[in-house]
C-alpha cells in the first residue's frame, strides 16, 4: 500500500532531513529535529505524492489517506494526552503547507483548527484564561474563512476595527474576554450573511476543509508567480503539516518569534531575531506589530534574554546546535508556552548575498563546510546584489523617517501604494518605492516592480523583509512615523506630506528614508567575495571573458575578474553622434571612392579604439568581431537626419534618400550585414583590420607585452565565405607588416550563429583557428522565433511548459545547444586545437554555463557586470562533473570488484579491460 503519511513527535519520526522531496522542507525538518530529540510538537505530514494525486484526478484524494490521517490524528492526541473533537479537552492543531523549496509566505496556514463554540469553553476552564482562548477563537475564524472559504480578510479587520471604536479601546490588548465573545458573534454573522450558510463548527470538516484549501494554495497566483520567478515547477507540489497547536498568545509567560542562527542581512555570526509576547507566528510574520529583538547589545528589558531567560537560553543552545547539524545558518519558528520552549520549524534561512558570501566564507574557515561547500553555496545570478549603489556619505540629503534595516543596498522611485501602482510605473519605465502598512503575499507582483519597499509595520523577520532579502531588494520596514492612506494617495510623516508620485530615497543598510533623490555611489566588493572568488577561480576550468566595446567598459570588466574580451562588437563603437555621420557616409555611399574617403576618417577612430582596448586588456586575449550592423540601425531617420547627412556628404538631399530607399530591408536581421558586408565592400574589412594590426602594434610598445589580437568573422554560413574575408584580413597584415617592419601574431576565427555554420563547422574549422558560438542569433535562426518580438508569448510558452524556460535567457540544450555539441565535435574532428569559446546573452546564465561546461567550451564570454556570476557558475559546474566523474570511478571500481570476486583466482589480479577515449560527461 502506498505510505501518504508520515509521524513525528516524542523523539520519533517516520522521515528524515533527506526525505524533502516527498514530505517538503518543513515535514523533513520537523522530523528530522523531532528524531535528534528537540522539543517539537507532534504531528504528521501528508506527503507531496498526495498533492500529485490531488491534482491529476480533480481535486479528489487518494483512498486510504482519511483512514490515515484519523489513525495519525489520534496517535498525535495521544502523545499530548488530548482527542480531536472531544468537547471537553480537545486537540487543537495547526495545518500548514511545507513545499520542498522555500516559498515565504506564498501558500496558505490555518491556526487554532478544532475549535468550536462548545470546545472554546473548554479550553477557556483549562487554561483558566477565557481572554486567550476566545481571542484564539476568533484568529481562526477569520483565517479560516479566508483560507478555506474564500472570504476578504479585509472584513474582518474591518469588524474588529468597528469594534474597538465602539468600546473605545485602542488596541487588541485592551480588549476583555466578552469583548471578545462580540467579536466572534460578529465574525460569525459576516459568514452567514455572506455565505448563507453557517461557520463549519464540526473539527473533521474544519480540518478536510483546511488541508484542501493548503493543497489548492499550491495554485493560487501568488505561489505561481513566485515559482515562475525562482524556476521552481509546478510539479513538485506542497505537502501539508498537521501539528498539536502550542500557544505563544496564553500571557505574559507566553511569547512566539523568528530567529536566525547568523546575521541574514550582514552575515555576523551572532544570534540573531525578534520575537513577541502574548503572540501567535502571524502577528510577526505579517509584521502587524512590530516585534522586539531576542538580544541587545546595551541593556534592554525589553528583549527576550531578559525577559524570558530560561527560554532564552535554551532557544540559544538549540540554534547552534541546529546550525552544526545542518552546517548552514537557519531561520527558525519558535512558540514558548507558559514558559516552555516549542520548535515548530528550521530551515536554511533566506539571505542577503552579502550575508551569504560571508557566512560561506567564515563557515569554510571555521571548518565547518568546505571550499568547494562554500563555491557551491552562492546563487551565481545573486551577485548582482554585491552591485547596488549605496547612499553617497557627502550627499544633500533630508531625513524624514527611520526604519529598521531589513534588506541593505539604497533606492530611489517615486511613492506606489499598491501592488498594482507599482506595476504599472515599471512598465512606463519609472522607478518606483512601494510603501504599505505592512506586505502581504499578495503585494508579491508589486515588490516585484519596486526598486525598493518601504513599510510602516513589522519587524526584520516580516514578509517584507524575509522576501526583499531574498531577491535582493531595498527594504525599510517598520518606520512607525509614517501615517499611510493609500486610497488617497498620501504618506505624512512629520507633518509633511507625500503624494503618490513624488520621489523619495530609502537607505536599507540604515534604515533611513530621505525626501527626493540623493546621491549614491557604486559598491565596493568585501574581502570575503575576493576569497571567495579566489576558491572558485582555482577550481573552474572555463575561463571567463567579457563583451566590451568601450574603455570603461573594458575597466569594468578587469575590475570584476575578466581574463579578456571575448567580443568587441565594432559597430558599437559608432553609435556615438560624433561618430554616427561617418558610418552613415560610408554605407550610404554609390561608390568605392566614396566608402574610402569615410573609411579613412574612421580608421583613426578605430586604431585608437582598438589600442585602447588592447592596453586596458594588458596582454590578455581581445576578440574583435567585423562590423556587423544591421542596416536599419544605422539609416537616417527623418528629414531632420538625412538634410544633416547630406549637407555633410556634400550629396544631394533626393539622391540621398533615394539611396537610403533603395539600402532599405524587410527584415534587416537577416539582410545585408556581416561577412555580407565585407564581401560586398572587402574595403571596410581591409580598414578594420588595419586599424587592428597598427592598434595591437601601438599597444605593444606602450605596455611591452606581446599582443595576439583575434578577429572574428560574423554571420557566415560557408567555409568561402570566411575564406574570402579571411583572405583580405591576411593581406592587410602582410601590408602592415612590410610597412612596419614588425612581426604580427595574430588569428582568425568567426561566430557560429547560424544553423548552417554549425551543421558544416569541421569544413569552417579547416581555415578558422577559432570559433565563437553567437547563440543570440543562433536561437533566432533556429527556433524561427525574433527575440525582438518573442515577448508576447515566450511567457505563456513557459507557463504552459511548452518551453522550461525562455530560450533566449537558458539556452536550449535539445535544439540549441544539439547544433552547438555538433559544432564542436565536427571542429575539433577537423582541427583539434581550435579555441571555442561563446559569446551571447547565454554567457552570463548558470544554468547555460553548466552545459557548456559539458560540451567542453573553452570560455563564456557575457556582459562585464555577469563577469562575477559567470566565474561562480563555471566554478559551480566544474566541481559537478568532478563529482560527476568521482561518483562513475566509485560505481566502476564496485562493477569491477564484483566482476573479480565471480573470476578464477588466477585471473582476479589481472586489470579489466577498458574502453579506449574519453567519454563526455
Amino acid at each position: 500500500m502506498t505510505k501518504w503519511v508520515y509521524r513525528f513527535g516524542n523523539g520519533m519520526a517516520e522521515g528524515t532531513r533527506d526525505m524533502r522531496d516527498l514530505l517538503g522542507g518543513k515535514g523533513a525538518n520537523l522530523a528530522e529535529m523531532s528524531a535528534i530529540g528537540l522539543p517539537v510538537p507532534p504531528g504528521f505530514t501528508i506527503s507531496t505524492a498526495v498533492c500529485t494525486h490531488f491534482y491529476e484526478h480533480d481535486c479528489r484524494f487518494p483512498d486510504g489517506l482519511r483512514q490515515d490521517v484519523a489513525k495519525a490524528l489520534a496517535e498525535t492526541g495521544s502523545i499530548v494526552g488530548k482527542s480531536f473533537g472531544d468537547p471537553d479537552d480537545p486537540l487543537l492543531v495547526s495545518v500548514r503547507s511545507g513545499a520542498r523549496a522555500s516559498m515565504p509566505g506564498m501558500m496558505d496556514t490555518v491556526l487554532n483548527l478544532g475549535l468550536n463554540d462548545i470546545a472554546v469553553e473548554a479550553v477557556a476552564r483549562a487554561s483558566g484564561d477565557a481572554r486567550f482562548a476566545y481571542d484564539s477563537y476568533r484568529r481562526f475564524i477569520s483565517m479560516y474563512a479566508e483560507v478555506v472559504l474564500g472570504l476578504e480578510h479585509g472584513a474582518f479587520e474591518d469588524i474588529l476595527h468597528d469594534c474597538k471604536t465602539r468600546l473605545g479601546r485602542l488596541a487588541d490588548t485592551d480588549l476583555r474576554a466578552e469583548d471578545w465573545l462580540a467579536v466572534i458573534a460578529a465574525y460569525k454573522s459576516h459568514v452567514l450573511d455572506v455565505l448563507h450558510r453557517p461557520f463549519p463548527d464540526d473539527p473533521m470538516e474544519q480540518l478536510w476543509g483546511a488541508i484542501g484549501a493548503v493543497f489548492s494554495s499550491w495554485m493560487n497566483e501568488r505561489a505561481i508567480t513566485y515559482r515562475s520567478l525562482h524556476g521552481i515547477p509546478a510539479s513538485w507540489g506542497t505537502a501539508v503539516n498537521v501539528q498539536a497547536m502550542v500557544f505563544g498568545n496564553r500571557g505574559e509567560t507566553s511569547a512566539t518569534g523568528v530567529a536566525f542562527t547568523r546575521n541574514p542581512s550582514t552575515g555576523e555570526n551572532a544570534f540573531f531575531g525578534e520575537y513577541l509576547v502574548n503572540a501567535q507566528g502571524e502577528d510577526v510574520v505579517a509584521g502587524i506589530r512590530t516585534p522586539q529583538p531576542l538580544t541587545a547589545t546595551a541593556s534592554d528589558p525589553s528583549t527576550m534574554e531578559a525577559v524570558m531567560p530560561d527560554a532564552f537560553r535554551e532557544l540559544s543552545a538549540i540554534s547552534t546546535r541546529l546550525e552544526q547539524h545542518y552546517r548552514d545558518m537557519q531561520d527558525i519558528e519558535f512558540t514558548v508556552e507558559d514558559g516552555k520552549l516549542w520548535m515548530l520549524q528550521t530551515r536554511s534561512g533566506k539571505r542577503t548575498t552579502h550575508a551569504a558570501v560571508r557566512i560561506a566564507v567564515e563557515m569554510a574557515r571555521e571548518g565547518l563546510i568546505s571550499r568547494a561547500d562554500a563555491v557551491r553555496r552562492i546563487e551565481p545570478a545573486s551577485l548582482d546584489q554585491l552591485l547596488h549603489p549605496s547612499i553617497d556619505p557627502a550627499a544633500e540629503k533630508i531625513e524624514v523617517a527611520r526604519g529598521l534595516p531589513a534588506s541593505p543596498g539604497a533606492a530611489c522611485g517615486e511613492i506606489a501604494f499598491s501592488a498594482e501602482e507599482a506595476e504599472v510605473a515599471r512598465m512606463a519605465g519609472r522607478d518606483v518605492i512601494l510603501v504599505r502598512q505592512e506586505t502581504s503575499p499578495e503585494d508579491i507582483k508589486g515588490m516585484l516592480a519596486a526598486n525598493g519597499i518601504l513599510t510602516r509595520l513589522g519587524g526584520m523577520t516580516s514578509h517584507a523583509a524575509v522576501v526583499a532579502r531574498g531577491w535582493g531588494k531595498t527594504c525599510v520596514s517598520g518606520a512607525s512615523g509614517l501615517e499611510i492612506d493609500a486610497k488617497a494617495g498620501r504618506m505624512t510623516v512629520g507633518g509633511r506630506v507625500f503624494l503618490r508620485g513624488e520621489t523619495i530615497t530609502i537607505d536599507g543598510s540604515s534604515g533611513r528614508v530621505y525626501a527626493g533623490k540623493v546621491a549614491m555611489r557604486q559598491p565596493v566588493l568585501s574581502e570575503d567575495f575576493a576569497t571567495l572568488m579566489q576558491w572558485a577561480d582555482a577550481v573552474r576550468r572555463m575561463k571567463v571573458r567579457a563583451n566590451a566595446e568601450t574603455p570603461e567598459d573594458a575597466r569594468q570588466a578587469r575590475a570584476f575578474g575578466a581574463e579578456g574580451i571575448g567580443l568587441c562588437r565594432t559597430e558599437h563603437m559608432f553609435f556615438d553622434e560624433a561618430r554616427i555621420a561617418s558610418v552613415r557616409a560610408m554605407i550610404l555611399a554609390d561608390d568605392e571612392t566614396g566608402r574610402r574617403a569615410a573609411l579613412a576618417r574612421l580608421l583613426e577612430m578605430q586604431r585608437s579604439d582598438f589600442q585602447q582596448l588592447f592596453e586596458i586588456m594588458d596582454g590578455l586575449p581581445v576578440t574583435i568581431r567585423l562590423l556587423d550592423p544591421p542596416l536599419h540601425e544605422f539609416l537616417p531617420h527623418g528629414e531632420a537626419e538625412i538634410e544633416a547627412l547630406a549637407a555633410a556628404m556634400e550629396m544631394p538631399v533626393e539622391r540621398l534618400r533615394a539611396r537610403a530607399l533603395e539600402l532599405g530591408e524587410h527584415n534587416p536581421m537577416l539582410g545585408f550585414r556581416g561577412c555580407r558586408l565585407a564581401i560586398a565592400f572587402p574595403e571596410i574589412a581591409e580598414m578594420q583590420a588595419r586599424a587592428v594590426f597598427e592598434g595591437a602594434l601601438a599597444a605593444e610598445t606602450t605596455t611591452g607585452r606581446p599582443v595576439v589580437p583575434e578577429i572574428m568573422v560574423p554571420l557566415v554560413t560557408t567555409r568561402a565565405e570566411f575564406d574570402v574575408v579571411r583572405g583580405v584580413i591576411d593581406a592587410t597584415a602582410e601590408t602592415v607588416m612590410a610597412q612596419t617592419g614588425r612581426r604580427i601574431v595574430y588569428q582568425v576565427g568567426t561566430m557560429i550563429e547560424l544553423p548552417r555554420a554549425a551543421l558544416r563547422a569541421g569544413e569552417i574549422a579547416e581555415t578558422a583557428e577559432f570559433f565563437s558560438f553567437g547563440t543570440n542569433d543562433l536561437t533566432q535562426t533556429a527556433l524561427g522565433i525574433s527575440r525582438d518580438d518573442a515577448g508576447r508569448f515566450l511567457r505563456l510558452y513557459v507557463d504552459k511548459g511548452i518551453y522550461l524556460a525562455d530560450p533566449f535567457v537558458t539556452i536550449d540544450q535539445e535544439g540549441i545547444g544539439e547544433l552547438v555539441d555538433l559544432a564542436i565535435l565536427r571542429a575539433r574532428k577537423r582541427r583539434p586545437d581550435i579555441k571555442l569559446g561563446i559569446c551571447g546573452e547565454h554567457g552570463g546564465d548558470p544554468a547555460s554555463i553548466d552545459f557548456f561546461d559539458q560540451v567542453g567550451l573553452d570560455y563564456v564570454s557575457c556582459s562585464p557586470f555577469r563577469v562575477p556570476a559567470a566565474r561562480l557558475a563555471a566554478a559551480q559546474a566544474s566541481l559537478a562533473r568532478q563529482e560527476s566523474r568521482a561518483g562513475r570511478d566509485e560505481a566502476t571500481a564496485g562493477e569491477d570488484a564484483t566482476v573479480r570476486n565471480l573470476l578464477p583466482s588466477s585471473l582476479s589480479a589481472e586489470p579489466l579491460a577498458t574502453t579506449a577515449g574519453a567519454t563526455r560527461s
